[in-house]
């Protein structure tokens, strides 16, 4: 099993999309989280509360969450990547049990997505921090707190990369696993968010789940007060948390199972 994760590992290091990816995370993290702070929350249209103040604060952490779909689509290239370059044979035949396969996979694509989770979020944190300095403003939450929402948001891109994994084992195909992770978790998920009465489906979302975790729901509360509808209803942090490791979870029995009983030409 051992050697599985490691092979799986020189795979990743191997190709060049990961190294690209740490830059994407960068700049999703230092460079919008700075960006953000740095014009504030009060010059937005519609203006927010500035960063002295907790919504705030929750408002510009809140904007990464905009940006878990792209952990999402790097799991989702585990598994069809190998059958698009057809690797998968070889894989296989090396290692029979596929199950041992699938769960290298999980294990690997796991840590590299709380590896881009750490990268995103530990820039996003110096550049809030160096952006509330240079403005001369006191966040309006303390730094453990902040730093703790940031935790929040590199674990929740270790769960996305998961689910992505789950969603790409099942189709197999590279285009239509990139097509169905981008547009459930970019389009469709903030779609159903103000959609009137499909909206209470919102806090039981993937999404909604990052919203409770982070506490933030201003776009999504604006949405719905500019459309007259109910706001939704988010969950509490630990009923988010224990929602995306549940969507996490069902995602890798999804990985390991389905394979199993597979033609894999």
């Amino acid at each position: 099993m051992i050697r599985l994760i490691r092979a799986e590992f020189r795979r990743l290091l191997a190709a060049r999309l990961w190294p690209v990816a740490l830059v994407i995370a960068v700049a999703c993290g230092g460079g919008l989280i700075g960006l953000l702070t740095l014009v504030g929350p009060e010059n937005f249209d519609p203006p927010m509360p500035g960063i002295d103040t907790e919504t705030g604060v929750r408002a510009i952490l809140g904007m990464v969450g905009y940006t878990m779909f792209i952990p999402a689509l790097l799991g989702a290239l585990a598994v069809p990547a190998e059958h698009r370059h057809g690797t998968i044979d070889f894989t296989f035949l090396f290692a029979p049990r596929r199950w041992q396969v699938l769960l290298s996979k999980l294990v690997t694509y796991g840590l590299a997505g709380l590896v881009y989770g750490l990268v995103l979020t530990g820039s996003g944190a110096a550049a809030f921090f160096l952006g509330a300095a240079t403005q001369g403003v006191v966040p309006g939450l303390s730094t453990g707190l902040i730093l703790e929402l940031f935790a929040r948001l590199a674990l929740n891109m270790a769960a996305y990369t998961l689910i992505g994994v789950g969603i790409g084992a099942l189709i197999r195909n590279q285009t239509a696993a990139l097509a169905v992770v981008g547009g459930f978790f970019y389009l469709l998920e903030p779609l159903l968010a103000i959609i009137p009465g499909v909206s209470r489906l919102y806090p039981f979302l993937p999404a909604g789940a990052t919203a409770s975790l982070t506490g933030f729901s201003y776009i999504v509360d604006a949405a719905a007060e500019g459309l007259g509808t109910t706001p939704v209803q988010l969950m509490s942090p630990l009923g988010g948390g224990l929602l995306l490791l549940g969507y996490a979870v069902v995602a890798a029995v999804l990985a390991i199972a389905v394979p199993m009983r597979r033609d894999i030409t």
